[in-house]
């Protein structure tokens, strides 16, 4: 579903990503992992177009994709959940909610899906007309899934959803990560955790320095002793 191949990324003279090749399948969830400073945010925000690439190619569905502007990838089917959230913080869950099908104009299909978050989240439906910015941190990262779920995304790329959580709500986060992949949604997850993010995926990539450094089955991964020093704390 997405071919990435010599993804440049620089801020000014600094390489911030340095010629990296990977892929997602169709209906794959793989984990990008490494540690702060590697990349793998501003690999996300190139694959997303909130920042130009400075050389390579991204495509998605045989089609390439790294000139298209933001907005039209959401009509591609790529949804961004950013890191930070991004709520809009005045206004209330369910205009948040809305905001993520502003591409739509399906009402009955936009009913549905918000049902289906509401489930997936009963937390926020308890909440629906609070304002965003009076959410949890946690609550807000719920939103900010739900929110991306909304524009019925076939590729679904996620930025640090568990940063700053607190244990139980990084369960939480992640039970629906694993329900919404087991559904049928592709997943590119950028996450720190390296443990959580390989024991729900299928495949992994390391970054280290802004160039992908090894690449296997999650399991795999999981078990390789230069993962499990560098990033399990083993």
């Amino acid at each position: 579903m997405l071919e990435v191949t010599g993804l440049r990324v620089a801020y000014g003279g600094i390489q911030a990503v340095r010629g990296i090749t990977f892929h997602v399948n169709q209906g794959e969830m793989v984990a990008l992992i490494g540690a702060n400073g590697a990349g793998k945010t501003s690999t996300l925000k190139a694959l997303a177009r909130l920042l130009n690439a400075a050389g390579g190619s991204v495509r998605y569905c045989g089609k390439e994709i790294s000139r298209l502007e933001p907005h039209q990838l959401i009509s591609e089917g790529i949804a961004l959940v950013p890191e930070g959230r991004g709520v809009f913080p005045r206004m209330s869950i369910v205009e948040n909610l809305l905001m993520g099908a502003y591409s739509r104009h399906d009402k009955d299909g936009i009913a549905a899906d918000s049902a289906h978050v509401f489930s997936l989240f009963p937390r926020l439906k308890e909440r629906s007309q609070q304002l965003a910015g009076t959410l949890s941190g946690g609550e807000q990262q719920m939103l900010a899934i739900g929110r991306a779920l909304m524009s019925r995304p076939k590729l679904l790329l996620l930025d640090e959803p568990s940063m700053g959580l607190a244990p139980l709500m990084v369960q939480k986060i992640f039970e629906v990560i694993r329900t919404v992949a087991d559904e049928g949604m592709t997943v590119l997850l950028v996450e720190q955790n390296a443990k959580l993010a390989l024991e729900v995926s299928q495949r992994g990539y390391v970054m280290e320095s802004g160039e992908i450094t090894l690449t296997d089955e999650a399991a795999k991964l999981l078990a390789n002793p230069k993962v499990r020093e560098a990033y399990l704390g083993e």
